[in-house]
């Protein structure tokens, strides 16, 4: 008797022994199938990831064609994720609208599905074969060739994908995990429940195609009914659009709209599909089994999704200008109204007193010059340490700049009738002064717009160009100090110190593109990096010219440097 009862507990323990291994093995498979498609995925962005932003330039008004290139773009970095984030990036930059950008999103999501048919490839008679990808493409990481590399990396990718479905099958081969989701699935057989889990899943996994990938694994385990594997994977194609309504957060109002709009009709298509399934349901699980490969159903849900996608998603391109506009009604541009606080010091009600009023608008174009000085500052760390991090501030900083010009500009042309003629020449040179502030904003911005296009393209500057990017704005930043102080009338001495420093921009800026070009030459860094360089580097003398203009503008209102640079020492 004594012996029987260890027996059984023997049994109890080695069959628990079991289940924590299937539960591990079915961790690890999970964890295993997200690297494998952040594998995958990283690869083809280096290989595609260059030409997106050429290929994004060529997207019209016609939603057909943004649409197919959402697909494709989609199909070739595997993540539709990834091309919701471009999109909302150009959106942001202007240099897409919305409607152009909704068209491109639209068509991601078709082509986001290619991850899911190739994982429902794991029911194939050759699915073990397919694992060897993994060490074919570990071999190829380590030859030098960058286009090896990325291959390699690919291939990696897809074998681990196809480990981490044949893992979680033989995991959910368990009888007891097997049965435990038998019964959880048949507890919760109700369409808008499954749909649920499905969407929290993918917001917890930031893929849908993962999602999916799991779904597959669970059907092919017999864990997972196909019925119930349709809701889960249609609540996963909402749940993903989640991480764009994230990424919005920090961009402009269009792109916030964008994203409102793209969660809303893909919401609305997935719960129409929802109640479309679930009525008929019994002819859908009938007519998706047709095209079981090997008695396995992974592949009727990866098709499953596609025709979902091919069917509703040019569906919606009607609904797209609408959207638009009720959105650009509901979600209100408040920038306007941000914008105007950022005015500190002027007033109409001091036209009154002109003498007090000209006061007053000096230290104002002192506050957007720091504003300038900050974006400057702000742009050119983004460019040479790439962060997304500062995007809305930079955003919001420009429009503060661009609004205080068009507000200082009107209050001095009030102002100007009002004034003595000592008054006048000061107003005539302020009107000089906001207009090089302005410019100096804009450079920065152009930094910001830089290191997004930079970004796109997989590039960064090499140390050594950093170093000098560096020297650069030392020089600038000297620069800055010295323009304020003169502009304050608080130090026209160091009118010859500004005109040195701009002297010493124009050398750097030479010996600059020399070293640049010396670098290709020895392969030190990337002729690819000569757009950028050039435009940087240019950029850069331009924001010195202007602050060089600031500090001459009080003694010459004319903008005209000649006279005063010649007689400096007489100041």
């Amino acid at each position: 008797m004594v012996l029987l009862i260890r027996l059984i507990i023997l049994y109890n323990f080695l069959a628990m022994d079991d289940l924590l291994t299937a539960i591990m093995y079915l961790l690890v498979g999970v964890a295993v199938l997200l690297v494998g498609m952040r594998f995958m995925s990283g690869g083809l962005k280096k290989i595609a990831g260059r030409g997106l932003r050429r290929f994004f330039k060529k997207t019209q008004d016609n939603p057909f064609i943004g649409m197919g290139m959402g697909i494709i773009i989609t199909m070739a970095i595997q993540s539709s994720d990834a091309t919701s984030a471009l999109v909302l990036g150009f959106i942001n930059a202007g240099a897409m609208n919305m409607f152009q950008g909704l068209s491109i999103m639209l068509g991601g999501y078709i082509g986001t599905t290619v991850t899911g048919v190739i994982a429902s490839f794991s029911s194939l008679p050759i699915a073990t074969y397919l694992l060897s990808l993994a060490f074919i493409g570990t071999v190829m990481m380590f030859f030098n060739k960058e286009k090896v590399k990325n291959v390699g990396e690919i291939l990696v990718g897809l074998g681990l994908i196809f480990f981490a479905l044949a893992v979680m099958k033989d995991a959910f081969g368990n009888a007891d995990i097997n049965a435990f989701c038998a019964n959880l699935f048949t507890a919760i057989n109700f369409p808008l429940l499954l749909f649920l889990i499905g969407m929290v899943l993918a917001v917890v996994a930031q893929s849908s195609s993962a999602v999916t990938g799991i779904a597959i694994a669970m059907i092919s385990g017999g864990a997972l009914p196909l019925s119930s594997g349709f809701y889960v994977a249609l609540g996963a194609t909402l749940g993903s659009v989640s991480n764009t309504l994230i990424s919005s957060i920090n961009g402009t109002v269009d792109s916030k709209r964008t994203a409102v709009i793209a969660f809303t009709l893909r919401a609305i298509t997935g719960l129409v599909a929802l109640a479309i399934t679930a009525i008929f349901e019994t002819p859908f699980v009938n007519f998706f089994h047709m095209m079981a490969i090997n008695g396995s159903d992974a592949f009727p849900l990866a098709m499953y999704t596609v025709i979902y996608n091919v069917i509703f998603m040019p569906l919606l391109i009607p609904l797209l200008k609408p959207s638009i506009k009720l959105a650009s009604i509901v979600i209100k541009d408040k920038s306007n109204a941000a914008y105007a606080e950022s005015v500190k010091f002027i007033d109409d009600k001091l036209l009154k007193s002109p003498d007090i009023a000209l006061m007053q608008v000096r230290k104002e174009i002192v506050h957007m010059f720091d504003l300038a000085r900050k974006n400057y500052r702000a742009g050119l760390a983004k460019i040479i340490s790439y962060t997304n991090e500062t995007s809305k501030e930079i955003v919001d900083t420009e429009g503060e700049i661009d609004y205080l010009n068009n507000r200082i500009t009107d209050f001095l042309i009030k102002l100007a009738p009002l004034s003595q003629s000592q008054g006048e020449r000061k107003i005539g040179a302020y009107f000089h002064v906001i207009n090089d502030i302005e410019r100096i904003g804009d450079h920065g911005f152009n930094f910001h717009e830089t290191a997004d296009s930079m970004a796109v393209e997989d590039l960064s500057f090499s140390v050594a160009a950093k170093e000098e990017i560096v020297a650069m704005d030392k020089v600038i930043g000297d620069m800055f100090a010295l323009a304020r102080t003169i502009f304050l009338n608080k130090g026209r001495e160091n009118l010859g110190l500004l005109a040195e420093d701009e002297n010493k921009i124009h050398k750097l800026k030479s010996d600059f593109y020399q070293h640049h070009y010396e670098r290709v030459i020895r392969e030190e860094c990337s002729a690819q990096m000569t757009p950028f360089i050039s435009t940087l580097i240019v950029e850069l003398e331009r924001v010195a010219d202007h602050l060089t203009n600031i500090g001459y503008s009080i003694v010459n209102p004319t903008g005209d440097l000649e006279e005063p640079i010649a007689n400096k020492h007489g100041l």
